[in-house]
């Protein structure tokens, strides 16, 4: 084998790296340490989802049968994925606008990526602003969610609401209902100020919109050195979480009914294996857990050296966003099975998912508590430090993506780079604002379905195709070998050529039948 240099690689056929540089000024960086990627990479991929939407489909889905599909799943499109992109990203070291070199068709794909990136950078962080909104109300003696004398509550709240807060009860219920839990009503009515359809978008509501402008604030003020600065603020982001992590299920684990709620997660539902929708959510979860095909992980590795163990990356970094989220179910159904106890209740009945779950459900549950002022802030600063740990990375994908494609402009100074930071910050700040109307939960859950439905399935799908076929599988395992020292295993190109578009492909046909049975309904 040849020995090769990244700047051989730049010039070799078929190859497509560049150089560290823009055509006169700054250079495009690289990871202060091998644990700086890694910490970013779990970072972008334990996010907001971990916390309130896996648990509620393992729940949903079999209880502990879901885990089946679930790891099926990670072994046979999730891992192969990040690995496929790890080492893309790694071996071009550019953005997955640029890295498309190798076959200009693809290229569309590319701005695929970082547009559903942008979309998700847009509304995620309307979300964490939520998260500021209740951290900021949590510190009080009572919890505003806590009773219905405020003089915002509707007429129809009700502390201990027997009414089941389903996944759609966000968008579903209204002050007309017969009841309303109060922090039902306190999200809905006060933080939301929701109106009763998307026609009726309504005026800004002032609060959502500083707590959303503060969240830019933070973004741009992490990212204005891109990763030099990113580096650094991964190592708090992405490890304080699971101290907060801990601590709650060391407190949930000691409520009345805890047993019952983790029974509920974890009781397996054998049955439920025959149901293809079952395969199909443990498919997708996978799918957007690890943040795969938004140009994100094709970007992180491109900042990595040459020589990176970028396998063993690929293996640790899913494996801990698994753990994560089976960690996080814990941490959820104890606090539910609580609530269940307390109101005599199915722990049916309070599980929710989705927003439900984070800022109806379990915020009725931590107002019930002893001391529940701590164990509120605790719970959103957590939610604040998971929603920004991936949104750092989004907006960094985004940002870097841009640049690599007009590094002459873009990086010919310190100067030209951060006015594009701010221009952007401030751009997606402005397209963030219709969801912080009366009416944007539901603009809000319009894009969040719309993108992370089957765009990302469909990039997926036509990237494994693009790298395994039009570029060919034999010259990528070469590029890696340059790498590793060795050509990938037999698993890998049996994955990334047959297993995974295979799997993707028919997750994306289930799907489709879904959709359009629903649609029927």
């Amino acid at each position: 084998m040849m020995e090769k240099t990244p700047q051989d690689v730049a010039t070799a056929e078929g190859g497509v790296a560049d150089s560290e540089t823009g055509k006169e000024g700054m250079k495009r960086g690289n990871w202060g340490g091998k644990l700086e990627f890694i910490l970013t990479c779990v970072g972008y991929a334990v996010g907001l989802g971990n916390v309130w939407r896996f648990p509620y489909l393992a729940f949903k889905n079999g209880g502990g049968a879901f885990l089946i599909p679930y790891w099926i799943m990670q072994l046979f499109v999730g891992m192969p994925l990040f690995f496929m992109e790890l080492s893309f990203g790694q071996f071009a070291s550019l953005g997955p606008i640029t890295v498309w070199k190798v076959n200009p068709l693809f290229k569309g794909l590319g701005y695929s990526m970082v547009i559903v990136s942008g979309l998700i950078g847009v509304y995620y962080n309307v979300i964490i602003g939520w998260c500021f909104f209740y951290f900021f109300s949590s510190m009080q003696g009572t919890l505003p969610w806590s009773h219905c004398n405020n003089e915002w509550n509707s007429p129809n709240c009700i502390v201990d609401s027997r009414v089941a807060n389903n996944s759609n009860a966000t968008l579903n219920i209204t002050m007309y209902n017969t009841t309303i839990s109060a922090s039902e009503d306190y999200f809905l009515n006060y933080v939301l100020k929701m109106s009763d359809g998307l026609e009726n978008m309504g005026g800004l509501n002032w609060r959502l919109s500083l707590c959303l402008l503060l969240a830019w604030f933070v973004v741009f003020g992490v990212l204005i050195k891109g990763i030099k600065s990113l580096g650094k603020v991964v190592y708090f982001t992405a490890t304080f979480p699971y101290l907060l992590l801990t601590a709650l299920l060391i407190r949930g684990a000691t409520l009345d009914g805890a047993s019952d709620g983790i029974k509920f997660y974890l009781t397996p539902d054998w049955s439920r294996l025959a149901d293809s929708e079952v395969w199909s959510d443990a498919a997708t979860q996978v799918f957007y857990s690890l943040s795969a095909c938004s140009g994100g992980l094709v970007l992180m590795a491109s900042f990595n050296k040459f020589d990176n163990n970028c396998l063993r990356d690929a293996l640790i970094v899913p494996l801990v966003d698994c753990l994560t989220s089976f960690f996080s179910g814990f941490v959820v159904f104890t606090v539910l099975g609580f609530m269940a106890y307390n109101k005599q209740v199915s722990v049916a009945d309070v599980a929710a998912g989705g927003p439900g779950l984070a800022f109806v459900a379990y915020p009725e549950a931590l107002a019930s508590m002893p001391a529940p002022t701590v164990w509120a802030i605790l719970f959103f600063f957590m939610m604040v430090i998971i929603g920004f740990s991936s949104q750092f990375s989004i907006i960094e994908t985004i940002i870097s993506s841009i640049s690599d494609e007009y590094d002459w402009i873009l990086r010919k100074s310190f100067r030209n780079s951060t006015l594009f930071r701010v221009s952007l910050c401030v751009a997606f700040y402005l397209m963030a604002l219709p969801m912080t109307t009366n009416g944007g939960m539901y603009l809000l859950e319009l894009v969040d379905s719309t993108v992370s439905g089957f765009p990302l399935l469909f990039v997926g799908l036509l990237e494994c195709m693009a790298i395994n076929y039009a570029y060919g599988y034999s010259r990528f395992s070469e590029d890696i070998s340059m790498m590793l020292g060795k050509r990938p295993s037999i698993y890998w190109r049996f994955c990334w050529c047959f297993m995974t578009p295979a799997m993707l492909f028919t997750v994306i046909v289930f799907k489709s039948i879904q959709y359009t049975l629903c649609c029927r309904q």
